[in-house]
Parts: C-alpha cells; structure tokens; sequence
C-alpha cells in the first residue's frame, strides 16, 4: 500500500467558533486521485461534518474550487499527483467570507458582476440575428477570454481584491472586456464608464496573479489593459 496523504484541513463554523482551526487526516490514495476526492473521503468516511462545495466534477461549474498547498485550484482538476507530496493543505479561497469550513460566499464576487451589466444588450436597429463567424477577427479578438466559469479563483489571487474592498476585480473586468469589444451591443459607451474608474480597471497593478491560477487558462489582465486603452480612447473622441 502507497503511503497515506496527511492532509490539514481548515475548520471553521462562524456560528459556534470563535476562531479557525486545522483537523489532521489520514488519507488512503488511489490512481487519478483529484483534491475533491480527497474531501469527500473525509467527509464520507472520517468527519461527516465538513462542509465543501461541487457539482459537475469535470471543471465546468467552478463551484469546488479551493485553496489547496497555497494555490487557488478546481478541486476536481487538480490530481494529488500533480501536488508531488503527501502533505496537503485545504483551505477556502481568499478574499471571500466564510459560510463554514471550506464554503465560501460568493455573494460579493457576483455583486462585482452586476455593476458591470455582464449581459448582451442588442442594438434597437437590429432586428434579426447578427451572425459572427468563427474564424472572424472579431471573433478571434475576444475568443480566449469567453470560456471564464466563474469559479472565483482570479478573484481571490488578486492583491488590489484584498487591498480595496470596492474593486471590481478580474473575472468582472474580464467579462466587461468581452462585452465592449462586441460592437453589437447597445451600452458599450455606458459599460465603458463603469469600469473606468478608481475601483475599476485603474485599480490593476498588472501583476498578472490572475492568469497564474485561471483553470480555463484566460488572461484577465489582457483584458484589463485592453480596456485601459479603450478608456483613453474614449477620452480622446476616438472610441464610439
């Protein structure tokens, strides 16, 4: 038999602690083990009383993702292979509240969304489909940036996050970008002005933490700088 995980796993219930606390397990491998077979493991076998959260179990959802050995990752995504150690750290994500153990809110994260509008608004003028081809400039521009599952991972990779609580942060920012690239939408100029501001995409240090941790691979601070150029753009009479 391979040698077990010790894995440290943050406990924490607001209702009855009054701190966070760390419980120790042993835990069995098998092949292809991911994190999230890790804590259900614990919680069907060992503590039924952790409390996590999954639902698709093919990194689609984005609703698993945890901060394992210091790193924000998908819980299903990541193999315990991958980690090259037998001691594994699980932690909730940073930069959001807890709502017990390894369950974070992400209430503030989707708020962020709201305020940037993040649905298409069609132009009035336009009464049939628009067709956009795939192999299209237009398309190509902002296809990289179109797969973000919301998982909160960027979110809370990101420093100005932790620093300044109004941030919109790169998962919104990022949304916004998609949105005031497609020159079909009809509030491009209004979505613009809600995110050139202090708490928007000036707030970017362009640290680049965010890409760092993405599980879809997306460059939110492209997008960022994207939009810091349109915003000077439109400063100048240039963007429309």
């Amino acid at each position: 038999m391979p040698e077990p995980l010790h894995v440290k796993v943050f406990r924490f219930n607001p209702e009855n602690d009054v701190a966070p606390t760390f419980d120790h397990f042993q835990v069995p491998v098998f092949d292809n083990m991911a994190i999230l077979d890790v804590v259900m493991h614990i919680q069907n076998y060992l503590d039924r009383s952790l409390s996590f959260r999954f639902s698709c179990r093919i990194g689609m959802c984005g609703s698993c993702a945890m901060y394992v050995n210091g790193r924000a990752r998908l819980a299903c995504r990541t193999q315990v292979s991958s980690l090259k150690t037998r001691a594994i750290t699980i932690m909730p994500l940073p930069n959001f509240p807890i709502i017990r153990d390894l369950v974070v809110d992400m209430e503030p994260f989707f708020d962020k969304w709201k305020k940037i509008r993040p649905y298409y608004v069609p132009k009035k003028e336009i009464d049939r489909p628009v067709t956009v081809q795939p192999d299209s400039n237009e398309r190509e521009f902002i296809d990289d940036m179109l797969d973000c599952i919301s998982c909160g991972c960027c979110y809370s990779a990101c420093s100005m996050v932790a620093t300044h609580k109004d941030y919109l942060g790169p998962a919104a920012l990022n949304r916004a970008y998609t949105l005031i690239a497609d020159k079909r939408d009809a509030i491009r100029v209004d979505r613009l002005k809600a995110v050139d501001r202090s708490y928007g995409v000036w707030r970017c240090h362009t640290q680049f933490n965010c890409a760092e941790v993405c599980p879809k691979n997306i460059v939110p601070t492209r997008s960022i700088q994207n939009l810091k150029r349109r915003c000077v753009l439109k400063k100048f009479g240039v963007f429309k």
